[in-house]
């Protein structure tokens, strides 16, 4: 009895082998006993039911052309200053293009539908989108409007992160490349660094799975040597850099318009 009220977390085997240790003879089947004629039993653990969502497209499903399946999903980091964020990825995975890196303090459902809405009028909806189980992803409001839009969706399954492989290998070239080589004071600042870092992704960083071309020049047919000048004066401009015009041979600042969906956040 002593012993039941003063570990009230632990059950009768447990219970009964505290006993024993004080040297008394009895067995767990009697401790059993007594815990139930007394109400000190600890009731059994409940199993977490975890929410999934429900796949309409099949699985598993392979890209064959741009816009055929998009992959999406969260990776985390801290500001200098205090505070954590997390970025929204969202991935072409034919082409390797990164739609958007959405950049926000807290990411719900409903942002994530209106990330989706502004990247559709951008790029025309997908047919498939692949994610995990996150609570952002499986929301019913969420998967509504994923049905009314005609694309369906690919649940990987609980603890398979490798299923989803397009995102989970952009998430490790984004911790390396960006998110570890920099610290962000705040949050704006992790906005805009981010966003300038997209741009060189799909535009400069040239990708062996693609051959050697950037997700841009994959995606549209380019070759590698057309618009390099171009690409490589459009990340210059995003750095905050200067760059040389293809349209004029004088140097001269350059000015850029930023992505929405990379600044944009609550």
């Amino acid at each position: 009895m002593e012993l039941s009220i003063e570990h009230a977390e632990l059950g009768s085997d447990k219970v009964g082998r505290l006993v024993r240790n004080r040297g008394l003879r009895v067995s767990s089947e009697r401790v059993r006993k007594v815990r139930r004629e007394e109400s000190l039993q600890v009731p059994p653990t409940k199993k977490k039911q975890s929410r999934r969502g429900i796949s309409t497209g099949g699985f598993p499903k392979k890209a064959a052309h741009r816009g055929h399946v998009w992959t999406w999903d969260f990776i985390h980091d801290t500001t200098i200053k205090g505070g954590s964020y997390g970025v929204l990825s969202v991935v072409d995975e034919y082409t390797r293009e990164v739609h958007a890196l959405h950049v926000a303090r807290n990411i719900g459902s409903g942002k994530v539908l209106e990330v989706m809405r502004e990247l559709i009028k951008l790029h025309g909806a997908p047919g498939y989108i692949r994610s995990d189980n996150g609570p952002e992803f499986v929301a019913k409001s969420l998967q509504s409007w994923l049905a009314e839009a005609g694309i369906k969706t690919l649940y990987i399954d609980p603890g398979c992160p490798w299923q989803n492989g397009y995102v989970e290998s952009f998430h490790d070239k984004f911790r390396r490349e960006c998110l570890a080589r920099e610290l962000f004071y705040t949050l704006s600042e992790a906005r805009v660094v981010i966003a300038a870092w997209r741009m060189k992704f799909n535009q400069v960083r040239p990708h062996r799975s693609l051959g050697m071309k950037t997700p841009e020049e994959f995606a549209f047919g380019l070759a590698p040597a057309r618009g390099q000048t171009a690409q490589s004066a459009f990340y210059a401009a995003a750095s905050g850099l200067r760059s040389e015009s293809r349209l004029t041979s004088r140097w001269q600042p350059l000015s850029m318009n930023p992505n929405p969906l990379t600044l944009s956040g609550p």
